[in-house]
């Protein structure tokens, strides 16, 4: 099977504790209805810096900066796709970017 990395665009993060509580418990039963699938939960992740070309860095997370990731594992990229669908974060407003990684 091949791995996919899911890269998280926005979402809006939960403010009051009982809406932390249900999206916490929504990430995890996403997590768990994928079973084995789910190689690596990943992490959010903060603002990023870019290092173009010429050496000098941009701090601002770019046009659409990342808020977190996942490594999933998928027998093709419309399964990939389909967990992607039903992830919490699109309920949120975010947006998934996959890639196929490509073992070397």
């Amino acid at each position: 099977m091949a791995k996919y990395l899911f890269v998280y665009h926005g979402g809006s993060k939960p403010q009051a504790p009982d809406e932390v509580v249900r999206v916490m418990r929504a990430w995890e039963d996403w997590f768990g209805a994928m079973g084995s699938a789910a190689v690596d939960p990943g992490n959010p992740v903060g603002l990023s810096s870019t290092v173009n070309s010429d050496g000098s860095v941009t701090s601002n997370g770019g046009s659409n900066p990342a808020s977190g990731y996942s490594l999933i594992e998928a027998t093709s990229l419309e399964a990939a796709i389909g967990h992607a669908r039903k992830c919490p974060i699109l309920a949120a407003g975010g947006s998934i970017e996959l890639a196929e990684i490509i073992e070397m």
